[in-house]
């Protein structure tokens, strides 16, 4: 398989499940998302400043693959104790989001998903609701001029004409009407809340008002969002947990009518996308998806970060499009609210790959076949490209040949505009290469097959 390629569906609801909307301006909002094809993921929260797994090693039930690095102490609630507090010394001062939108502008980015509030409750926004927020009493960032972080980067992104879409955890650790004290099951024994909603509904029916207007201030106050990406897929109807999804997203559309929402791995009407998680399929997907992948090795900062290289991005990122879906691809700013310099200098490598052959990504479709070994392909309208993912350390040869099952007129390199000699053969359509200089074209050249 080429570069990067991850197989598989995690975190992902079936495509046979999915549920088409029936509202006329979801569906257009749904082109204008097909169109896209890349966004940039930011997870940040007070986990940045260990270097830790994003909230979950407070789940005991999640203790087995998400504490690896929780080598200091041992007991859980000492532990919690601790990661609890550090919203008294969340302090990203250097946080500039005009340079995150610089980054993702130029090179190619079309929208921001950002984590508003992660499954430990700290909110990045200020909600009303509580106080274990960013610009909360007690937390030292409250006074800086980008203390409402959600309100900043939002505003920089647009800014630079990129859509929105707020990351916001359905289940809530921090609330005390989630994980309930003195309740049927012990607090943090697992990602669920601590007792049975159908047996506490006023307990629950707490829950779901305070969950709804945390998703209706981002809605009202931080809009207009184009994607609500709400995550935590234990909270669904199928697991007991209905925090009455539908009758908010009626409400949300009197604000913003083309909302899309993306209420991930848990399938229905609010499903509007499906999302496979640091994985891509290895086949065409026949519904709009969105695969999130790292390129780092987690969604969260670590410390001594390992990131992909530019060919696996690219190679990623032509896998995911031709498959039919958008690249989510998250990268994880430091504690001092920087992102990593290495990580930026991939993301330019990526961006100066997309400047030469964007054409061949946004606004295109599946084409049909829509890969064949190395080669994959897309379209738009009756003009379709062919993006040849060289593997490392291999050379490329002065012809390639590929089965093309339909016409051509006029084969080009995208990169330099320049037309290429070829014919079609019984094997198939046989392209003569120029000498590929630029490293962008030694990653993957791209040529356009007019009809």
């Amino acid at each position: 398989m080429p570069d990067a390629i991850i197989n598989g569906m995690h975190g992902c609801s079936r495509e046979d499940a999915y549920v088409p909307p029936s509202d006329p301006l979801v569906r257009g909002k749904l082109e204008w998302f097909k169109d896209q094809k890349l966004a940039l993921m930011m997870h940040f929260g007070i986990y940045s400043q260990l270097g830790l797994c994003e909230s979950w090693p407070l789940s005991d039930g999640d203790a087995s693959w998400s504490r690896t690095d929780v080598d200091w102490v041992s007991d859980p609630e000492t532990f919690r104790r601790q990661y609890t507090d550090l919203n008294r010394s969340f302090n990203p001062v250097r946080l500039q989001p005009e340079k995150w939108a610089d980054v993702a502008a130029r090179n190619g980015f079309r929208y921001l998903i950002f984590t508003t509030k992660h499954h430990d409750g700290f909110c990045l926004f200020d909600s009303k609701l509580t106080d274990y927020k960013s610009t909360g009493p007690d937390c030292p960032f409250r006074v800086h001029r980008h203390a409402d972080i959600v309100r900043s980067v939002f505003d920089a992104f647009r800014a630079r004409g990129l859509g929105v879409a707020a990351y916001f955890s359905k289940p809530d650790w921090h609330c005390p009407w989630y994980w309930a004290e003195g309740m049927d099951y012990p607090v943090a024994s697992d990602r669920n809340p601590t007792y049975d909603p159908k047996a506490r509904p006023e307990l629950w029916d707490r829950f779901v008002r305070y969950t709804h207007g945390q998703m209706m201030e981002l809605v009202r106050d931080y809009g207009p969002l184009d994607i609500l990406w709400l995550d935590g897929g234990q909270v669904s109807p199928q697991n007991g947990q209905d925090i009455r999804l539908s009758d908010f997203v009626r409400e949300a559309r009197r604000i913003t009518p083309d909302l899309l929402v993306a209420d991930r791995t848990v399938g229905g009407e609010n499903e509007n996308y499906i999302t496979p998680e640091q994985s891509v399929p290895d086949h065409p997907i026949h519904v709009p998806w969105e695969s999130c992948v790292t390129l780092g090795d987690s969604f969260s900062y670590r410390y001594e970060p390992s990131f992909k290289t530019p060919r696996q991005v690219v190679h990623l990122l032509i896998s995911v499009v031709c498959r039919g879906g958008n690249l989510a691809l998250n990268i994880a700013p430091q504690p001092d609210g920087r992102l990593p310099e290495e990580g930026v200098r991939i993301l330019d490598r990526l961006g100066a790959w997309l400047r030469l052959n964007g054409e061949a990504i946004y606004g295109t479709r599946m084409a049909d076949p829509n890969e064949s070994g190395m080669v994959a392909f897309t379209k738009k309208g009756a003009i379709h490209y062919a993006l040849l993912r060289i593997p490392a350390a291999v050379s490329v040869r002065s012809t390639v040949l590929f089965h093309w099952p339909h016409d051509v007129s006029r084969v080009t390199l995208l990169s330099q505009s320049l037309d290429l000699p070829f014919e079609k053969t019984s094997e198939g359509l046989k392209v003569t290469l120029p000498p590929l200089i630029s490293d962008e074209d030694r990653i993957a050249p791209v040529l356009r097959l007019d009809p």
